[in-house]
């Protein structure tokens, strides 16, 4: 039964983690949105990091560029499409593939086992701390596996706002992952992996906890039978309340995968905390909430198709 949880949670993650990876290009694109870090160059009209010292002329006058104009997630996904082409909304879904494969399968297949373990056999309910509980340790451990797969993905969905001088140019996440590690490093493979930590339990422990309560209290109540009416109700349910429960930390977590680091030269944040107090004080404490729309708009149909998926395929599989 363990292995069947597995199986089960990495099939829906594919599915759900591939169909809805557009909006997630979105999402990291307008969480970067704004950054302002030094030794940006004053020609350069892209929000972009100048760290390219070689691209830049010696008469360049080192003062911050003028704020950019906030945009939407339709105008940012249509800025996207026209400068970039309608493959670009897919940037990264090799790597997509490879997290939710690490991740969500170990977080899935573990929390599905906890889950077994700790149902009172006589209500055949479990408690909700032991669902947030549950929810937690999956989550971690399955960040933990899944890190370079993830800081790869980042990688690559946020390279085409960058000046092409600056571009990593990733021809797939396996790619990815090589480069780095020769050229920064086999550490570089867990940059931000604290956060990925964090997040991901989080996500977990509102998403799978809140699903399954919200599914127990709409089949207890009457309000709804076990079908696909009760499936999406509840994973929409789930994924706001994962939305913003974990919105904060994927705003950093996703700047500090995202910055690039050259030999010799000052890292643009230090860590977390450093990354997250330059954000607030230069973009305001609602910069942490930078991409909540996108973020929803994903988290809400990821979390919809994952578990619809998942009742689906448990429903195949009962027999094996």
């Amino acid at each position: 039964m363990g292995v069947k949880g597995f199986v089960e949670g990495g099939i829906a993650s594919i599915v759900a983690g591939c169909s809805t990876h557009p909006l997630d290009l979105i999402k990291v694109r307008m969480q970067l949105q704004g950054e302002n870090l030094p030794n940006l160059q004053v020609h350069s009209l892209r929000p972009a990091y100048a760290f390219n010292s070689a691209a830049i002329p010696h008469n360049s006058v080192h003062i911050p560029p003028p704020p950019l104009p906030r945009v939407g997630p339709i105008s940012a996904g249509v800025r996207i499409f026209q400068s970039e082409g309608v493959a670009a909304l897919f940037s990264g879904v090799s790597a997509t593939v490879l997290r939710q494969t690490l991740y969500s399968t170990t977080r899935m297949g573990l929390y599905d086992i906890l889950k077994q373990k700790w149902t009172n056999q006589e209500t055949g309910n479990m408690p909700l701390l032991s669902k947030i509980t549950a929810g937690l340790i999956a989550g971690g451990i399955g960040a933990a596996v899944g890190n370079p797969a993830d800081v790869a993905m980042v990688r690559m969905q946020a390279d085409g706002r960058l000046p092409s001088s600056q571009r990593r140019n990733y021809n797939s996440v396996i790619d990815a992952i090589t480069r780095m590690s020769r050229q920064e490093g086999v550490a570089s493979l867990w940059r931000g992996s604290s956060l990925t930590v964090n997040r991901a339990m989080i996500v977990t422990a509102s998403q799978l906890a809140s699903y399954d309560q919200i599914k127990e209290m709409i089949l207890e109540n009457g309000m709804m039978k076990d079908g696909l009416g009760t499936h999406v109700t509840a994973s929409f349910a789930a994924g706001f309340v994962a939305a913003v429960a974990s919105n904060p930390v994927d705003v950093i977590k996703t700047r500090v995968m995202n910055m690039k680091v050259e030999p010799g030269k000052i890292a643009p944040y230090s860590g977390a905390i450093d990354c997250a107090m330059k954000t607030v004080k230069a973009e305001g404490i609602m910069a942490l909430y930078k991409g909540f729309i996108p973020t929803i708009s994903r988290q809400g149909p990821f979390t919809v198709v994952l578990f619809v998926t998942l009742e689906q395929v448990r429903e195949l599989l009962k027999d094996f």
